[in-house]
């Protein structure tokens, strides 16, 4: 039988032979691993084992190119008994990236014992060239990327659709909204208010965040490998849920918090039902979300679509609709469990909290064995919770406004939906433009430095400002879509006059117009910083997006009250 051995440079990959044998990978490789070996061979074999080590590194000598770093050498270690039955050494070397950690098995027995040493010999394989290979085909696929450049009338086909489908979940996200502000839930724990920009946010820190983190792995062919796909759809399941858990119960605090604070008081079953129905909505959501975010971007890879121009407003088509549903669902369960027969069931609320509580280890643990997102669960939660808080922050402006114009509950999701989903986009094809020129910490020929010009960002001759163009003139012919919907299903509270859309409109362009901006220097400036763009910046721009969407659109509404536009009971 064959014994085999694969030892790199690192001794890591010496295993338990290096170890037992004393392995040695700094200093004469082969004469310090199999040197006690060699001392029990009869002189006559060890000229020979020297004789073949000679003439295989002089081969490799002449056939290395004048000019280049010698080759980084493999010793296999073979029997003689193999040789003589005519049985060729395995090929341990293979194309697989991960064939470091998973060939660098030994044998140290065959079927008949252990193998004498004398049958020993050592046999010195070349493994640069498949490591060129490897370097070869990404350097390939990178320079497939760098030359296939959109046009406007692309993106524009590509993006439109999605961004309509998008739209349409996001009207019904405000139609529900406007419905549920009479729930006894939402008018007894006001604070359930601030949880919906928090919770809707969602879509935008892990879903949107998990859509383009697959989109640049599809684009860059890692998606194409089976195993290297599952492997990556599971990390990311996983590491979604353990988010979605955490920010889910930092939610329920901040709005616990935010709603305290201006009244003095606090109740604790108030406290366990905002903190449950955050905790479970987050998880559910997040789960039925990424599994659509995952088929979106495998089915948009076989379509030869770019899933940068999907992925992300998809995320949302569904994501407002059904976060929100769920919100209001298990919140009104809970509420009635603490209201109905003098809170007999009071229990169901810290009894959820603690289970779900619990999980979240679990769900690290999977992340944390996960290679592709080891490093997003250690570094990635700073955008991710910053993003919340900001959310929270509109959640507050909302909790606010709804009690003086009822109308803008309708309009709150479409707004700050339709602002997060096209910088979304923008975000995610700048991170993949420079996925495929290089590496985080440098930035690329071509990229922007220091602060951006608004000018430049929309008005020159790049794809990229391209693609601003293109995705600020949707908000106008999209948000006209989306009254045209409201005024015919006679939602909301509000008349949608000549007045209110030229107002409406207004907002919607600044929030947009800042986002796109704001997403033209954060992205360069978080890769300048070492940082993948695919995990920091949507968070960040998402919750900004709600922020100024909600505080735009409250300050729209003040303006329609203060210029005598106060239809304010259309609906009731």
């Amino acid at each position: 039988m064959q014994l085999g051995l694969e030892i790199g440079e690192s001794p890591e990959l010496a295993g338990d032979i290096g170890r037992r044998l004393t392995f040695n990978p700094t200093e004469h490789v082969v004469q310090r691993a199999f040197g006690s070996v060699c001392s029990q061979m009869m002189p006559a074999d060890k000229a020979g084992i020297r004789q073949r080590r000679q003439q295989q590194q002089q081969q490799s000598k002449q056939q290395e190119p004048q000019g280049k770093q010698a080759s980084k050498m493999v010793p296999k270690i073979t029997t003689d008994s193999d040789t003589e039955a005519g049985i060729d050494p395995p090929d341990l070397l293979t194309s697989d990236p991960d064939h470091v950690k998973s060939t660098h098995r030994v044998r140290k027995t065959s079927e008949n014992g252990p193998v004498p040493s004398e049958d020993l010999s050592v046999e010195v394989v070349d493994s640069q060239p498949l490591i060129r290979e490897r370097e070869a085909r990404e350097e390939q696929k990178r320079g497939e990327m760098k030359h296939k450049e959109e046009t406007a009338l692309t993106i524009a086909l590509e993006c439109f659709f999605p961004y309509l489908v998008a739209g349409f979940g996001m009207v019904a996200a405000g139609m529900v909204l406007d419905i549920v502000q009479h729930w006894p839930v939402f008018i007894q724990v006001s604070e359930v208010f601030i949880l919906v920009p928090a919770l809707l946010g969602l879509k935008g820190n892990l879903e949107m965040t998990l859509a383009s983190r697959l989109s640049t792995a599809a684009n860059l062919g890692y998606m194409d490998n089976r195993k290297e796909q599952w492997r990556l759809i599971l990390g990311n399941m996983a590491l979604t849920q353990a988010q979605a858990l955490v920010v889910g119960f930092l939610a329920a605090v901040a709005a616990i918090v935010f709603g305290w604070i201006p009244e003095g008081k606090f109740d604790i079953h108030h406290a366990f039902l905002l903190t449950a129905s955050s905790m479970v909505t987050a998880s559910l959501a997040c789960a039925i979300l990424g599994t659509v975010m995952i088929a979106v971007v495998i089915l948009s890879r076989k379509c030869k679509v770019n899933p940068d121009n999907v992925a992300t407003p998809i995320a949302a088509s569904l994501g407002d609709l059904t976060t929100l549903a769920l919100l209001s669902w298990i919140s009104n369960v809970l509420w009635r469990a603490i209201t109905v027969e003098d809170g007999a069931r009071f229990w169901m609320a810290p009894t959820i909290t603690v289970a779900f509580f619990l999980s979240a280890p679990f769900w690290m643990y999977i992340s944390h064995k996960n290679p592709h997102t080891r490093e997003v669960l250690r570094h990635g939660w700073e955008p991710v919770i910053c993003a919340m808080v900001i959310s929270s922050g509109g959640g507050l402006i909302l909790d606010f406004a709804v009690s003086a114009y009822h109308g803008i509950a309708v309009f709150t999701p479409i707004i700050n939906g339709v602002g997060g989903n096209l910088v979304a986009v923008q975000a995610s094809r700048l991170s993949t433009w420079l996925h495929t020129r290089g590496k985080p910490g440098k930035l690329p020929e071509g990229a922007i430095h220091g602060c951006p010009n608004p000018v430049r960002t929309f008005f020159s001759s790049g794809v990229h400002s391209r693609t601003a163009r293109v995705l600020f003139l949707l908000v106008v012919p999209g948000h006209l879509i989306f009254l045209y919907l409201i005024a015919y299903a006679n939602a909301g509270h509000t008349t949608i006059t000549a007045i209110f859309t030229v107002v409406y409109l207004i907002a919607a362009m600044i929030q947009v117009a800042i986002l796109l901006f704001v997403a033209n220097w954060l992205v360069h400036y978080m890769w300048l910083k070492g940082n993948d763009p695919d995990n920091c910046t949507i968070p960040y721009l998402t919750a900004l997006g709600d922020l100024l969407g909600t505080g735009l659109l409250a300050v729209a509404f003040h303006t329609l009250w203060l210029i005598g536009d106060r239809d304010s009971d259309v609906g009731d």
